[in-house]
C-alpha cells in the first residue's frame, strides 16, 4: 500500500475517533441546549472541542502548523453550521428521538460531518504533505 494512502487512512481513523468522543462523550448540557439558536455559545464550545481534536490528529500526522490552522478553521465553521442546521430543522419540525425524522436529520448531520473529514483529508493530501 502506498505510504500516502496508508497515512490518509490513519488520518481518517484519527478523525473518526475524535468525532466519536467530541460528538458523543464530551458534550455538556450547555452544548446540547438551544440548538436551534444561530448564535449559541454552547455550539461554539462544541465546535472548538472538534477543532482541538483535529489539531491533535493533524499534528500527529506531521502537518505544518499554518496548514493545520487553515484546515481546522474551515472545519470549525462547517461543524458549527452543520449542527445549527440540524438543531434548527429539528426544532421547527418539533422532532424528538421518538420521531423517525429526528433520526433522518441526525443521519444527514453525521454524513455531512463525514464528508467534512474526507475534505480535510483531501486538503492534507494536497497541502499538508510537503
Amino acid at each position: 500500500m502506498p505510504d500516502v494512502l496508508q497515512n490518509a487512512l490513519i488520518l481518517l481513523i484519527l478523525l473518526q475517533v475524535k468525532h466519536m468522543f467530541a460528538d458523543f462523550y464530551l458534550q455538556t448540557p450547555r452544548m446540547l441546549a438551544g440548538r436551534d439558536q444561530y448564535l449559541h455559545f454552547g455550539r461554539a464550545q462544541h465546535a472548538c472541542v472538534h477543532v482541538v481534536g483535529s489539531v491533535i490528529a493533524l499534528l500527529m500526522m506531521g502537518v505544518a502548523i499554518p496548514v493545520v490552522m487553515l484546515i481546522v478553521v474551515a472545519e470549525g465553521v462547517a461543524h458549527y453550521h452543520i449542527d445549527w442546521g440540524k438543531g434548527w430543522y429539528s426544532q421547527i419540525k418539533q422532532q424528538t428521538p421518538a420521531d423517525a425524522g429526528f433520526w433522518r436529520a441526525l443521519g444527514f448531520d453525521q454524513a455531512l460531518h463525514q464528508l467534512t473529514y474526507i475534505a480535510m483529508t483531501w486538503a492534507w493530501a494536497c497541502y499538508g504533505l510537503g
